[in-house]
């Protein structure tokens, strides 16, 4: 079974599963690796989420640690961060890495566009479902033209979930624009994206991103891709990655990644 590099435990603050469990759940699996990703987004704005997404660095650093050194050499257990950007804490998070010298893995993701949470109807009340759609690609764009410090860009096209007909009315090329310069960037600066497979278990038949996009990635060039399930729960882990792992196959990739110290280490498909 391949690694899952997409995880949250009770360190999140929409998860309330302890982390040994969401470790059983993957050594249950085959799993022999995995990378812990719990939230931070900076700079959440108050008001518009029932939980909050800071996260105690301290704590949640010291524990995977301990676990780490625990588990070895059996389990290899990977320390990383999904750190949500906005355009406003981009600059400030730039260096957050140095801070952190234990850090495996960072995946960058946008949940917050304008002080909105697409997650919630007000998002797609204030800009309709296609211009939400390009308002958040647009965000994507402009994180990875003013934000370097992190491995892979996650779940490119998490929107769909929420919107209100999700992918009925989702055509790529409406938006090829964006994605074609958000690649170009990624590729640029020697990052990678993700195969979220979060989606296949919220009522979706793709994977993020849409097939499509991952084909357009391929095809300029990018070879970097790791395996997540955003599992919150110890049901979730590793889910769906035996069709992800075809999907993959069948646009030409090669190799997956696991991180070390923010680096990649390429696998075999």
């Amino acid at each position: 079974m391949y690694p899952d590099y997409h995880l949250h435990t009770c360190f999140s603050g929409d998860c309330k599963t302890p982390l040994r469990d969401v470790i059983a759940a993957a050594k249950a699996k085959g799993m022999n690796e995995i990378c812990i990703t719990d939230h931070y987004d900076h700079d959440f704005p108050p008001g518009i989420a029932e939980c909050s997404f800071d996260l105690d660095f301290d704590r949640y650093f010291s524990a995977l640690q301990a676990l780490k050194e625990e588990l070895a050499p059996d389990f290899n257990l990977k320390i990383g961060i999904e750190q949500g950007l906005m355009r406003s804490t981009c600059e400030a998070l730039s260096d957050f890495s140095s801070k952190y010298p234990c850090l495996d893995f960072i995946i960058c993701s946008t949940h917050v566009v304008d002080g909105f949470d697409p997650y919630y109807p007000a998002y797609f009340e204030k800009w309709g479902e296609a211009g939400g759609y390009r308002r958040y690609f647009e965000e994507i764009l402009y994180t990875v033209e003013h934000f370097s410090d992190y491995n892979v860009y996650g779940h490119l096209d998490y929107i769909v979930r929420y919107g209100p007909t999700k992918a009925e009315n989702y055509r790529i090329h409406d938006y090829l624009d964006l994605f074609e310069a958000i690649f170009r960037r990624i590729l640029d600066e020697g990052k990678g994206i993700e195969v979220n497979t979060g989606s296949l278990y919220r009522g979706m038949d793709f994977a993020h991103p849409h097939p499509d996009l991952l084909k357009l990635y391929k095809e300029m060039g990018g070879e970097i891709i790791t395996f997540g399930s955003d599992s919150h729960d110890n049901v979730h882990v590793g889910y769906a990655f035996d069709e992800a792992r075809e999907l993959c196959r069948s646009l030409g990739f090669k190799y997956y990644c696991t991180f070390s110290k923010l680096q990649p280490e390429f696998h075999p498909l």
